[in-house]
């Protein structure tokens, strides 16, 4: 592989000259330029991108760390960063700690993983990384994050209580709200609900959604309507029958995994959805437009929060100004309707 030196040489020039035209600056006359140009073609020449970055410390690349990328979420979170970094020349280095593979869910309480995220955070620093964007797998508060961090940090579909290192995530409640808004608008009054697990904060966000949208609409809220799931499609099917006892026209399911059992129940019961019984899930789930009839849902802003976590990441490279003085920035929902809600 030919060097600068040998462009110099064979084209009876200054080193600086060749360098000057590589990098586009002025000074060569154009027919020295068209001469330098038409050498390093012949010569096969590659700058020394690697060299060049570490001498300007500007190596153009973030380093992306995933917790699972088997979890359906992860991928589109991934690829709204690698569309803005594209768009903005840079590269990312991906890790993929695949958490999810080896503890299931139980690492979402855990800390005892952190030592192998900082481990991984070091060795990307190491390779010159200019940032660190976490991608989580499920939102809740993550403290993997070191303070200490030299370089920026962002945080994606998480929570990290840290003024340093801002963090992007679902706008849930405004996505509860939005969908209970619909089934309310199609005339039901008694909607139950089948929620997550009680700790987690895509729940608790969701619940307060569909409170909102109660009290806007001047319904009492009646907690006898809520039922607590766990996100599996066997949870959705066992609180159905007690939903169904107190008489509720909606059920509202706060991922798409539980309105299958939920269909599920309701075929044993020879009931039928959008008919008997409307439902409606959350998440835009694949396997919600297979369901009979398709569920009406919402479709998380996954692609959404990588790319403004990419956008975020690199405005704090630019040290410019970020728009959430909280530094906590939610990602707004869309609501996909389809015949699984009936019109009283």
């Amino acid at each position: 592989m030919a060097t600068i030196k040998e462009i110099a040489r064979a084209c009876n020039v200054s080193v600086a000259t060749v360098s000057n035209i590589l990098n586009h600056k002025p000074g060569a006359s154009e027919e020295t330029r068209k001469m330098v140009m038409k050498k390093v073609k012949e010569l096969n020449y590659t700058p020394n991108t690697v060299a060049r970055n570490l001498k300007t410390k500007n190596t153009k690349s973030i380093g992306v760390i995933v917790e699972d990328m088997t979890i359906f979420s992860i991928p589109d979170i991934v690829d709204g960063i690698t569309e803005h970094c594209e768009e903005e020349n840079y590269q990312i280095l991906l890790i993929n700690l695949r958490l999810f593979k080896k503890y299931q869910d139980t690492y979402y309480h855990r800390d005892d993983y952190y030592g192998l995220v900082k481990d991984e955070i070091w060795k990307l620093i190491a390779k010159q990384v200019e940032g660190i964007i976490y991608v989580a797998a499920h939102e809740r508060t993550i403290r993997c994050i070191p303070e200490d961090l030299p370089i920026p940090a962002v945080m994606a579909y998480g929570y990290t209580d840290s003024a340093k290192v801002p963090s992007v995530v679902v706008n849930d409640e405004d996505g509860a709200f939005q969908i209970t808004s619909h089934v309310i608008g199609q005339g039901h009054r008694k909607i139950g609900v089948i929620t997550g697990k009680r700790d987690s904060p895509h729940a608790q966000e969701r619940l307060l959604g569909y409170q909102r949208a109660l009290y806007e609409n001047g319904i009492l809220y009646n907690p006898a309507l809520i039922c607590t799931g766990d996100w599996t499609r066997i949870s959705g099917y066992k609180c159905t029958d007690g939903l169904l006892e107190r008489q509720v026209t909606a059920i509202f399911c706060m991922n798409d995994l539980m309105a299958g059992g939920v269909y599920d129940r309701l075929e044993e019961l020879e009931l039928r959805p959008g008919e008997d019984i409307s439902i409606a899930g959350y998440d835009n789930r694949e396997l919600s437009g297979y369901y009979k009839p398709p569920l009406s849902t919402i479709t998380l802003p996954l692609h959404d929060i990588g790319y403004e976590a990419s956008e975020i990441m690199l405005k704090m490279l630019q040290k410019k100004e970020l728009d959430e003085a909280d530094r906590i920035h939610r990602v707004n929902c869309y609501p996909l309707i389809r015949k699984s809600v009936k019109k009283m």
